[in-house]
């Protein structure tokens, strides 16, 4: 498996720079320390000017809610996982996207965004910009392609993923960037799903990437935390809106996450190993109408997700014969697969993405959003993956028979 696609040549491996983000220090803890305090001390007057006029060479901070330097910390090494100048943490991946937005556009604005997005993210989009003056319209992911016709003279920013939530559909971000930029637009992605160890937007061309932090970065299903990476100067406007919003992140956190990051090659390789495995075993099933996974060589993103990832990523998505009658007798049936709303952690977890993600949403907003109501969303861990198929073979002898063959 290649695992570097998009980065720089001679640059240290992904593995390498996971384990040692952006380098060490020759002397002190090898592990980054947690600065668990509020507020930082000042020597005198002219050291608080000096943190006031931003000298670059500024050995300490102000006020956690500006910075910190375990927050720091994380921030560097996730800005050298992503190829970024730098990047900015908060408090969850909703506190990141919505800040990472509203950083971008203005009162008389308009956002462009995938139909195929976090559920949180398409209600912010579609619901909460218009009410602060500024215009939203959700395409669907094919017409992210078409941009040229597409943006008006208000358009300021795509907001897409690659892979779709929960849909896993695949957009070609390179096209869409160099269409976006031509219309004047900037382009953020959620890369949550591939994480940078699979995928690098901005090497594709993206100005802003986001992260939820609470998924494969942290590893671990025990931390919610968000963070957004990009040029030096679009992260300073982004931590200049996180001052007065205050979605910032907590230091121990942070520690959890720098220390998930050193085994995050690890990890997704094992969890897409085991999305391919259970992908492939379970096309043609009788009670599965499709199986949703850009590895699979039918997948119709499969081609543009082989050029500009280095695997295809943790998730498979099943739609089961049957619609929700037969997700819901699929999900009561897992006895390993954890019922959970979470994914990218160790442990493999199993969602109805219209019980959550998407609850709430009409059958035109599913239907636009590519999901059918018998779609169940597997985030795989690192179980073996036989064990994952036999949990998932039980399951599925669970959903009735009849459910199944009414649907055909």
């Amino acid at each position: 498996m290649s695992s570097d696609k998009g980065g720089a040549r001679g640059r240290r491996g992904i593995g390498t720079r996971a384990v040692h983000g952006h380098g060490h220090p020759k002397q002190g803890p090898l592990t980054t320390p947690v600065v668990q305090s509020s507020t930082f001390v000042f020597d005198s007057a002219a050291d608080m000017r000096q943190y006031l006029e931003g000298d670059a060479d500024l050995a300490f901070e102000f006020y956690t809610r500006y910075g910190n330097p375990t927050l720091r910390a994380l921030e560097e090494a996730l800005a050298a996982l992503e190829g970024a100048e730098a990047g900015v943490v908060f408090a969850s991946g909703m506190a990141a996207i919505t800040t990472g937005i509203l950083s971008v556009v203005h009162a008389g604005d308009e956002v462009l965004a995938s139909a195929s997005l976090y559920g949180g993210t398409t209600k912010f989009v579609r619901d909460m910009l218009p009410k602060l003056g500024m215009a939203s319209r959700l395409l669907p992911p094919a017409d992210l392609g078409r941009l040229r016709e597409i943006a008006g003279p208000r358009s300021r920013l795509v907001v897409l993923e690659s892979p779709t939530n929960p849909a896993v559909e695949i957009v070609d971000i390179a096209a869409v960037a160099a269409q976006a930029h031509e219309a004047g637009m900037a382009v953020m992605v959620d890369n949550t799903f591939a994480s940078p160890f699979l995928q690098r937007p901005l090497a594709l061309g993206a100005d802003i990437v986001m992260h939820s932090l609470t998924k494969s970065l942290g590893g671990h299903s025990d931390i919610i935390g968000g963070a957004l990476l990009g040029s030096r100067e679009r992260m300073e406007r982004v931590r200049d809106l996180l001052k007065v919003l205050g979605g910032c992140f907590d230091p121990h956190s942070a520690f959890l996450v720098l220390r998930g990051l050193k085994t995050l090659h690890l990890r997704v390789a094992r969890q897409c190993e085991n999305a391919l495995a259970l992908a492939s075993h379970f096309r043609g099933h009788p009670k599965v109408s499709r199986v949703l996974y850009p590895g699979l060589p039918e997948h119709p993103g499969h081609e543009v997700a082989r050029g500009q990832m280095s695997a295809y990523g943790g998730i498979v998505g099943l739609e089961l014969r049957g619609g929700l009658a037969a997700a819901e007798a699929f999900y009561d049936g897992l006895r390993l697969i954890a019922r959970a709303a979470s994914l990218g952690g160790v442990e493999s977890l199993v969602s109805l993405p219209v019980h959550t993600s998407h609850y709430g949403f009409s059958e035109a907003q599913l239907r636009a959003a590519g999901i059918d109501a018998g779609l169940v969303r597997l985030s795989l861990g690192v179980e073996d993956a036989a064990d994952l198929i036999a949990d998932v073979e039980s399951a599925l002898a669970a959903v009735p028979e009849k459910a199944a063959a009414a649907a055909r």
